[in-house]
């Protein structure tokens, strides 16, 4: 079990040394020395934690639906490397919201404003008129985050193109 830093703590800790913070409140909290934590910098570092959870989930949205909208918009160009990036971003989705149950909605919430990224990001990458691009999200969140789902005409793993 960690011990509190054996000096006492300068209130500027938290600005001057973050991670040396962390692990006095750390040791503070499991002593349960509760007049010596330093509550309002804890609080807020906790719920910087629950946000950084939701730009996680957002940040791998937005590289999900590019990678979809690059997949239905260029077949020529579908490679291993596109279907690898689109599995790897599911599962980092589905892990998070594993760990945070309460997030399970957060991708439907935030679908619309992720495409909007995405949809720039691709059609930069695919060197295309956004107006090329629906306006709208065509998928369904739930068809997103389906491993099964490929969007745009079938297709087989013999019509990749080898990275």
């Amino acid at each position: 079990m960690a011990k509190p830093l054996e000096k006492p703590i300068r209130p500027d800790l938290y600005e001057e040394d973050f991670f040396a913070w962390t692990q006095d409140q750390a040791a503070k909290l499991r002593a349960r020395t509760h007049n010596d934590v330093d509550w309002d910098n804890l609080a807020e570092e906790i719920e910087s934690l629950g946000r950084s959870q939701k730009r996680e989930i957002r940040s791998r949205l937005i590289k999900l639906l590019a990678h979809l909208l690059k997949w239905e918009h260029q077949p020529e160009r579908r490679s291993m490397s596109w279907q690898t990036t689109i599995g790897e971003m599911r599962t980092h989705i589905d892990g998070l919201i594993e760990d945070s149950p309460s997030l399970a909605a957060f991708p439907e919430n935030v679908i619309d404003q992720a495409y909007a990224t995405a949809r720039r990001e691709a059609a930069e990458e695919m060197r295309r008129d956004l107006r090329t691009l629906p306006d709208r999200c065509p998928y369904d969140v739930r068809d997103v985050l389906y491993y099964g789902f490929m969007p745009g005409q079938p297709w087989s793993p013999d019509d990749l193109v080898l990275d």
